[in-house]
């Protein structure tokens, strides 16, 4: 299928020199299987489909914007980080990437347990049958109204982030007559190579107890010394989307260290030992993301190493893939508006949603792919930044990409990884209405979140 050609803005080789920006693909009807979900294709038709359902079709019924989320997709990497582990490690799916009683649903099914940090996720989580033993509760400053409920429903451990919560939940524990199983998070020092905002193992953030000064060390003491805590590990982080491994190697050993510290002064070695997440996930075709089979590999085999020569019994590993399970998974799809070129810089290409549905470009000058998705082009690439409809210059979806020259109002166009961080940080910016998350599977579509109304914002305008 082909479009009568738009007016169209600067082409690739008008912008900027050759090797001052990533050049377009030689197809842009190609689709790299990196950045989309599994079961994506482009018919003979030159519609993209997503598990046998094409876009168009889904347009028609669901709107735009909208979130189409692969269910077997999401389903086969569930089982292949349960598979790589195995039975004697635990795999945590990090809620916050994007949770709703659907996704726990599948969780339960495929066998992984479940991280939350707030209380809103942890009712999402008990409503939709997630027994409370598989799930962690994390968070740098829990209420005691979470906590009270995290201990009341029998959480199966509770991340404790500061020297004042360590009281706070043993405290509470005590009052309900238990007594709760912890683990500490602590921050080993390692400068993750990401964004600074989603660097979290430096000491200067909010959160964790620094291995510094002996302020980790101290963490155990007291919990170890409190009759309503289970001490069960040590819990690190450093950050998220990274792909260089060394970071948590650095982060294994000094949490090893820090257990054979306890071993040495306590005669207790701990058995739990919790990496946390943040491994990273393909945005564009530059990105390279390992699978989980190799992170496993690696990872026990550090903590293996580390524990071997320190003279312990290597603990149960834990780690809380999020993103990497379902960021790949799902795509945005927007309707194009307005093109506006702009001679010798690019062409703005304004959609139907922007910043309320995804905020990552803003926040953390995320990088994504963007492809037109409705139909097939034989026109010659221009350089486009993809823009939101809202009032605001930081409203970019994509900063810098290339689409078709014959673009025009009304093409479908989809931004692929957007599973993690997209729905679950969306907003009501400009009274926008957010959009639904659409589960596709084997030719049948169905909405697990819905689109919020109008009547939906004025409900809680009470004023």
């Amino acid at each position: 299928m082909s479009r009568s050609a738009h007016p169209a803005g600067p082409r690739h080789a008008d912008v900027y020199p050759e090797g001052h920006y990533t050049a377009p693909a030689a197809d842009l009807n190609a689709l790299d299987e990196k950045v989309w979900a599994r079961t994506v294709r482009r018919n003979e038709d030159g519609v993209v489909t997503v598990g046998g359902m094409e876009v168009s079709r889904l347009a028609e019924e669901f709107g735009t914007p909208a979130y189409f989320l692969d269910e077997s997709d999401f389903r086969a990497r569930c089982r292949a980080w349960a598979d790589a582990f195995g039975p004697d490690a635990d795999v945590f799916y990090a809620g916050k990437a994007f949770l709703s009683r659907a996704v726990v649903r599948w969780l339960k099914e495929e066998g992984l347990n479940l991280d939350v940090c707030s209380g809103g996720e942890l009712t999402t989580a008990l409503d939709a049958g997630m027994p409370a033993e598989r799930i962690a509760f994390h968070g740098n400053n829990k209420s005691v109204e979470e906590i009270e409920r995290a201990v009341r429903v029998g959480v199966g451990r509770i991340v404790l982030d500061s020297f004042q919560e360590i009281v706070r939940v043993a405290h509470i524990a005590q009052s309900q007559g238990k007594r709760q199983r912890v683990q500490i998070r602590v921050t080993v020092g390692v400068e993750a190579h990401t964004h600074e905002f989603i660097a979290t193992a430096h000491e200067d953030q909010k959160f964790g107890i620094a291995l510094a000064d002996g302020q980790a060390a101290e963490a155990v003491r007291r919990a170890l010394r409190l009759d309503g805590l289970e001490l069960i590990g040590i819990h690190s982080h450093i950050g998220s989307q990274i792909f260089d491994m060394a970071g948590f190697e650095v982060s294994a050993r000094r949490v090893v260290q820090l257990l054979t510290e306890v071993r040495d002064e306590h005669g207790v070695e701990l058995p739990e030992i919790d990496l946390g997440g943040g491994l990273g996930i393909a945005y564009t075709s530059e990105d390279d993301p390992r699978e989980p089979h190799e992170i496993a590999k690696a990872l026990t085999e550090i903590v293996g190493r580390e524990c071997e020569a320190a003279g312990l019994s290597t603990p149960r590993i834990s780690v809380e893939p999020g993103r990497a399970i379902v960021g790949p998974t799902a795509f945005t799809l927007y309707e194009v508006g307005t093109i506006k070129p702009l001679e010798g810089l690019r062409t703005y290409v304004s959609v139907d949603g922007g910043m309320s549905d995804n905020i990552r470009t803003a926040l953390y000058d995320a990088e994504y792919s963007v492809a037109l998705v409705s139909r097939t082009s034989d026109a010659e690439p221009m350089l486009v930044r993809v823009v939101g409809k809202h009032c605001e210059s930081g409203d970019i979806v994509v900063r810098d990409a290339f689409l078709p020259a014959d673009l025009a109002p009304g093409d479908l166009i989809a931004v692929p990884a957007t599973g993690a961080y997209c729905r679950s940080m969306a907003s009501n910016y400009n009274h926008s209405l957010r959009p639904p998350v659409v589960a596709v599977n084997d030719g049948e579509a169905r909405v697990i979140v819905r689109r919020e109304t109008e009547e939906d914002l004025l409900r809680l305008d009470v004023g």
